[in-house]
């Protein structure tokens, strides 16, 4: 079988810093690295993406992931910059739909004290993560096979994680009701999107509103090198008056 020659990643610190206030150390650029050659190398016996080139996988993969959760990277997490999103209390993630780990996988390398399950109903993909967890040294994260709204009804998942991760999952009615059961009270759902509707938007508030969660921000921006265009749409799961107080 032919070798694969692996392309180094471009390290984008000074875009990184200036688009998101942060940057990653010797030993993450490391595994963001090793991440992109196990990505190229299980690309050949399952479809994980069809983003291998370098710079595209840094903006597409990396740096998209991690835009969704910008304010929770150590040098913003003291900005103040969105004070409507959760700092310190952010203890555990979950990536529903994560496929081959994104965005979860990134974020488990950027912020290694954030416990993070990645979530997937095919048990392929379940498998080849399972395999890249311990080569990429990563103790904060976990796999998970199942459907979110099969794995919301069991006690240990069911209202137990702060916050909520969907890409490229489906419609954002969808992501709402896949996240919200998941997350406790007052978590937040991050749902990132390319383009943003108003009739979209209607749709999902229509959805989230029986299921407890209310539209807290939409942030659009553009990605650093091919401009393309992105928003992030933040849910925030909230207490209802029918709900019971959680002892």
């Amino acid at each position: 079988m032919n070798q694969i020659t692996i392309p180094v990643l471009p390290q984008m610190n000074e875009l990184w810093q200036q688009t998101l206030n942060w940057q990653p150390d010797e030993s993450q650029q490391q595994q963001f690295q090793r991440l992109y050659e196990l990505i190229v190398e299980g690309n050949r016996s399952l479809n994980l993406t069809r983003i291998t080139d370098p710079i595209e996988f840094w903006e597409k993969h990396l740096w998209d992931s991690l835009r969704g959760i910008a304010r929770l990277l150590p040098a913003n997490s003291s900005a103040g910059k969105n004070p409507e999103l959760p700092l310190q209390s952010v203890q555990k993630a979950i990536d529903i739909g994560t496929g081959g780990g994104f965005p979860g996988l990134p974020i488990a390398i950027a912020l290694p004290h954030l416990s993070v399950t990645l979530l997937d109903s095919t048990r392929k993909k379940i498998t080849f993560l399972e395999t890249v967890l311990p080569s990429l040294g990563i103790e904060n994260a976990a796999t998970l096979l199942g459907r979110s709204d099969e794995i919301a009804r069991g006690a240990q998942h069911k209202q137990a994680y702060d916050l909520a991760l969907l890409r490229a999952v489906g419609a954002a009615s969808l992501c709402a009701k896949c996240a919200l059961p998941l997350l406790k009270n007052g978590g937040l759902a991050v749902l990132y999107r390319g383009n943003w509707t108003v009739e979209e938007e209607t749709e999902l508030q229509r959805a989230i509103e029986r299921l407890g969660g209310t539209i807290e921000s939409v942030e659009a921006f553009t990605t650093p090198t091919s401009q393309g265009a992105r928003h992030c749409v933040y849910l925030r799961k909230v207490v209802q008056q029918f709900d019971r107080p959680i002892r």
